[in-house]
């Protein structure tokens, strides 16, 4: 069974090792090539787009996938409903496999946004010292602010358009709350803001500005395509691969 895994998070490389040592599953990795030195997961891996829908419907075809798993990251919309139109024009299961998303607690002060661009509006009026999480995609979104200073971490160096008063972390998580502590007193931080990424990596963040009293300006993650399965961990997503390989036994058997 040839599964291909659309993948760059911590859940698509653990759901490739599980696969990997799976007998009869042979799994592929893609990944988009955004970070200059991805970690790399076992398997065959293969880096860059696709072409868009009909490129990656060409490439299940032509590569006989039986399974497609999308493993992106929760944000990466696009992509996902490229692997919904892919799947269904080539006849191949998919399965999402999305890590559940954050859940306030008592004394979180937390500003819901749906967007980016939506998340820059309510900035003003909640701070003006900025730990910005989004990663170093869509800055552009916050590049008018100009009274506003921003601290943005992100595994490899952001590109203009991007906030004039700016400061870079080049970091890759996961981090520790003692670690977010120091960081958001050494840079008087005053609010933060955070995509709905979910898991644990990135986590603590959410933890210091709690105890620091301050507001976090969440973006709500896109959804997952209508009709397509989801589960919330690489482990469900082998038994359902496993599922569907023992299903193709009976049937040839």
């Amino acid at each position: 069974m040839h599964v291909l895994i659309l993948g760059g998070t911590s859940e698509a490389r653990r759901l490739a090792e599980l696969l990997h040592a799976t007998p009869g599953v042979t799994p592929t990795s893609s990944l988009a090539g955004r970070v200059a030195s991805p970690r790399l997961p076992p398997g065959e891996v293969r880096v860059g787009g696709f072409g868009g829908v009909e490129g990656l419907t060409a490439w299940l075809r032509e590569h006989r996938v039986d399974v497609l798993i999308d493993a992106t990251h929760p944000f990466a919309g696009t992509i996902s409903f490229h692997a919904a139109w892919a799947a269904a024009t080539a006849h191949v299961p998919l399965l999402a496999l999305r890590r559940p998303g954050w859940v306030p607690v008592e004394g979180d002060d937390w500003h819901d946004a749906g967007s980016l661009e939506e998340a820059a509006l309510l900035l003003p009026a909640l701070g003006r010292r900025v730990f910005l999480t989004t990663g170093r995609m869509g800055l552009a979104a916050f590049a008018a602010l100009d009274e506003l200073w921003f601290l943005v971490r992100s595994v490899d160096a952001p590109e203009a358009p991007h906030p004039a008063r700016l400061e870079v972390l080049l970091e890759r998580g996961p981090f520790t709350l003692d670690g977010e502590r120091e960081l958001i007193r050494r840079h008087r931080i005053d609010v933060v803001v955070t995509k709905d990424s979910g898991g644990g990596a990135t986590a603590p963040k959410l933890t210091a500005a709690r105890e620091a009293g301050l507001p976090v300006v969440v973006v709500r993650r896109p959804p997952v395509p209508e009709g397509v399965p989801v589960v919330s961990d690489p482990e469900s997503a082998a038994r359902w691969v496993g599922e569907r390989l023992e299903g193709d036994s009976r049937t040839t058997g």
